[in-house]
């Protein structure tokens, strides 16, 4: 263990050396290391960073620190030819919830995101923007406090029991989002695509997974609705599609993703259990499919997969074995990224592997700035702290070693 100074000046304690528990394996010689062109991009390599939330944003403007977010990602894409896709930024502050994740609605938020693109593009490498709203994962007295709704796809539908105790104690209530709201936030996934644009990303991720916004109205345990925007699987999918409809006018269907998890279970979704969880998903990805053969393909179509079912779990904690985003190759042509805990399953990476499925990674890219150069090599990675994933300061996020760096530390495998 070593302890070292964060931003703030605060010693933390935080682990140190390689991860043990499963042995690398060198993929310079697979397809994970064949380039690839993904909308206008030409990769160099199929290992993307997947977007981790890490709460290194100001309060209360959601401006992303100047002194440590370019940093992180300039380590994290010294690879060239290396897609990076960015932690959730709010479309709006009604979107939001969490007090310290970034926005990209504001010119004061663009100017720093501008030099956060600068970085990676230095490195020659590519960045998409995840777009994200909460909906009912809000923090209620956030929300309370800032005079927001609290809002979900349906009236007083909560995530559990805890939500809703929490939610009325903040004096309020869940509010099904009306039609006008829902045009409202599309305009807002515009406005920040726009933004994002203009600030020098390559393009935006649509983030309709893992229990936000989207993902609430197209999951049948968290939408009851009565109108055109619930009840069958066209009506649920139509708030995600208009989205995507208008993301296509706005910044072109090359520069647009999307991402999906059909298996998740994270924040009250049904995942798995939904009978029609196949039907929706195929629904999903034939319109995404039929858009692409009217010259409309998206950059990407980026998949949860069901080994990570829970978002909150440790690794290998409820796992889902019994299904697989297999079937989505039948209905989506386009590249697919897989993300869910391939870092610690090399043996799976190479299963999976095919002309035009990339893999994204996370909380190992946290712990491994240079994990591309890593995975090739077959270079042990570093361990990762959870307890700093969160945290405000440098330590945990800025001060992770490359490979060069942990020989120079004298680490030992």
């Amino acid at each position: 263990m070593s302890l070292q100074a964060d931003a703030n000046g605060e010693t933390n304690q935080m682990s140190t050396g390689f991860q043990t528990s499963f042995a690398p394996v060198a993929f310079r010689d697979t397809n994970l290391f064949k380039p690839i062109k993904v909308g206008s991009m030409e990769l160099a390599h199929r290992v993307v960073m997947a977007p981790l939330t890490r709460w290194r944003a100001l309060h209360p403007s959601h401006v992303p620190n100047e002194k440590l977010v370019p940093l992180y990602y300039d380590q994290r894409s010294k690879a060239p030819g290396t897609l990076i896709i960015t932690e959730s930024a709010f479309t709006s502050l009604q979107a939001g919830g969490y007090d310290y994740a970034p926005g990209i609605w504001s010119e004061e938020q663009v100017a720093v995101w501008t030099k956060i693109f600068a970085k990676i593009h230095g490195n020659k490498s590519f960045v998409f923007v995840q777009l994200r709203n909460l909906g009912r994962q809000a923090v209620p007295t956030s929300m309370a406090r800032d005079g927001l709704r609290y809002d979900s796809a349906s009236d007083d539908l909560y995530i559990d029991e805890a939500t809703k105790e929490a939610v009325l104690k903040a004096g309020l209530k869940q509010h099904g989002i009306t039609k006008s709201e829902i045009k409202q936030y599309i305009a807002e996934y515009v406005h920040t695509a726009k933004n994002s644009i203009k600030a020098g990303a390559d393009g935006v991720e649509i983030h309709s997974a893992n229990s936000y916004m989207l993902n609430q109205f197209l999951d049948p345990r968290s939408n009851h609705r009565t109108d055109e925007y619930g009840g069958s699987i066209e009506n649920r999918s139509r708030f995600t599609l208009e989205v995507v409809d208008a993301l296509i006018d706005a910044v072109g269907a090359e520069r647009v993703g999307i991402r999906f998890s059909p298996f998740g279970k994270y924040g009250g979704m049904s995942g798995s259990d939904d009978p029609q969880v196949y039907e929706l998903y195929s629904y999903l990805l034939d319109q995404l499919e039929s858009r692409a053969q009217f010259g409309n393909r998206l950059a990407y179509v980026h998949l949860m997969e069901p080994r990570v079912a829970n978002i909150s779990l440790e690794e290998g904690q409820g796992e889902d074995l019994e299904h697989s985003n297999d079937f989505a190759y039948d209905h989506w042509k386009g590249p697919i990224i897989r993300s869910g805990n391939f870092a610690a399953s090399p043996d799976i990476t190479e299963s999976v592997l095919d002309d035009r499925t990339l893999i994204a990674y996370g909380r190992y890219f946290i712990s491994t700035p240079d994990l591309p150069h890593r995975l090739a090599e077959g270079l042990p990675l570093n361990k990762y702290n959870r307890t700093t994933f969160y945290k405000l300061g440098a330590v945990g996020y800025t001060d992770y070693p490359t490979y060069e760096e942990t020989l120079k530390l004298g680490w030992k495998i």
